[in-house]
């Protein structure tokens, strides 16, 4: 039996027009395996409260998150929007907590390394 700890991972989905969490939006989670070349690890929908949270327990190494906000967009009646993803690449390093936010509009969003 491993003793290893591993890191874990959270996100939080805002809709910064509207000033609401995005609830059912689409989460793909992926590593890196090689080059270029990614593994995905899990795919999960934002809950009510705009949040995802049953990721796996993660190892070191470089994942990309993206969040498919064109089906969130269609979803609101939104017509017009720019980025129908937002993919965030970010790398793992220890075993704490990773928190990856998106603050989401139409035509932006912004994410940070959270707590």
């Amino acid at each position: 039996m491993s003793t290893d700890k591993k890191s874990t991972l959270s996100t939080h989905v805002l809709d910064t027009q509207n000033g609401l969490p995005a609830q059912g939006i689409s989460v793909t989670l992926e590593k890196q395996i090689k080059g270029e070349e990614y593994q995905i690890i899990t795919t999960l929908l934002t809950n009510a409260d705009g949040r995802g949270r049953d990721f796996p327990e993660l190892e070191n190494g470089l994942y990309r998150i993206t969040f498919k906000t064109e089906e969130y967009f269609v979803s609101q009646n939104i017509k017009e929007y720019f980025f129908p993803k937002a993919s965030i690449d970010f790398i793992v390093n220890s075993t704490r907590h990773y928190h990856v936010p998106l603050l989401l509009s139409p035509f932006g969003y912004s994410t940070y390394r959270g707590s």
